[in-house]
C-alpha cells in the first residue's frame, strides 16, 4: 500500500478527545480520510469498534495485521497500540466505549462482520450528540450495539506479526508483493540467515509455516483486492492461483465466502 501522509496530528488529536473522554458509554464518531494516509503507531484510553462504511482499512497492533474491508468491522481494546492505513479513500464511522461498556463485548482484538442492523445502529449513534441524553435515543442505540457487538460473528482477517527485525524485514516484503513465488530459500538470503533458522523462526514467532502464512496472506491480500472491485481472476493471479475455480475454492474454505461475493462488499458512497 502507498502512503502518502500522516493524519494523526494534533489538530486531530483534539477532534477525537470529547470522544475519548464522554461521559456516556458509547459514542459515535464519523471522519473521512484519502487514499494512502496513515496514522502511525498510537493508542486509546477507550475501546473502540472501528467500521468504514466505504473503503478498506488495514490496522496493524504490535503483533497482528487486520484488513477492515466494508461489512466488517474492527474492535480494539482500550490501551491497543495500533497503526492505521487507508486502501482508498475511506469513510470511517467508530464507536468509542468505556470500560464498563466494553467489557460487554471482549476484551481481546477482533474483526465481527457488520449485520445491516449493527450498521445502521452505527450510523445513528455517529449522528447523536457526545453527551445524548440518558433516557433517550442515545441510550437505546448504545444498548442495541452492544448487543450486537457481541452477537457478532468474528472473521479471520488478521494475520501475525513477527518482532525479530530479520523476520519482519520477510514479511513487509511479502505483504508488499503477495504474488511474489520465491521459496523459502531465497527469502533466507534477504533475513541473512539460512533457509531452517528462518522457517523455524516462522513456526515460533507466527505459529505458522512459511507456506501458510504466505498463502493466509496472498488469500487476505486478494480479498482486499475483491473489496476494491478487482476481479475474480486478477485477484486469483494476486494470490498465487494460476486456476481461478482453484483459487475460488481456497477462498471459500478460508473466508466462508465466494469471490464474487466478495466484490458485492462494496457499499456506495457515504451518508
Amino acid at each position: 500500500m502507498k502512503i502518502s501522509g500522516q493524519f494523526l496530528s494534533p489538530t486531530r488529536q483534539a477532534e477525537i478527545e470529547p470522544f475519548e473522554t464522554a461521559q456516556r458509554p458509547v459514542v459515535g464518531f464519523s471522519c473521512n480520510y484519502e487514499s494512502g494516509l496513515w496514522s502511525g503507531f498510537h493508542s486509546h484510553p477507550r475501546a473502540q469498534l472501528m467500521y468504514a462504511v466505504s473503503g478498506v482499512m488495514r490496522v496493524d497492533t504490535l503483533d497482528t495485521s487486520y484488513v477492515v474491508p466494508p461489512t466488517t468491522a474492527l474492535f480494539l481494546p482500550a490501551g491497543a497500540q495500533h497503526a492505521m492505513g487507508m486502501d482508498g479513500p475511506v469513510a470511517l464511522r467508530e464507536l468509542f466505549l468505556t470500560e464498563d461498556a466494553a467489557g460487554r463485548v471482549g476484551n481481546m482484538p477482533k474483526v465481527i462482520a457488520v449485520s445491516g442492523l449493527l450498521r445502521e445502529v452505527i450510523l445513528a449513534a455517529c449522528a447523536e450528540p457526545v453527551d445524548w441524553e440518558p433516557q433517550g435515543r442515545g441510550h437505546h442505540l448504545a444498548e442495541l450495539a452492544l448487543d450486537e457487538i457481541a452477537r457478532a460473528t468474528p472473521l479471520p482477517l488478521s494475520l501475525p506479526l513477527p518482532r525479530d527485525p530479520r523476520l519482519r524485514k520477510v514479511i513487509e516484503a511479502l505483504r508488499e508483493r503477495p504474488h511474489d513465488t520465491r521459496g523459502i530459500e531465497a527469502w533466507s538470503e534477504v533475513a541473512n540467515t539460512s533457509a531452517r533458522t528462518l522457517a523455524r523462526m516462522f513456526r515460533s514467532e507466527l505459529g505458522l509455516s512459511f507456506r501458510q502464512w504466505r498463502q493466509q496472506t496472498r488469500l487476505t491480500e486478494a480479498l482486499r483486492a475483491l473489496t476494491l472491485g478487482t476481479s475474480p481472476a486478477r485477484a486469483a493471479a494476486i494470490a498465487g492461483f494460476e486456476s481461478t475455480p482453484a483459487f475460488g475454492a481456497a477462498f471459500r474454505a478460508h473466508f466462508g465466502i465466494t469471490p464474487g461475493q466478495a466484490r458485492k462488499l462494496q457499499p456506495g458512497a457515504a451518508p
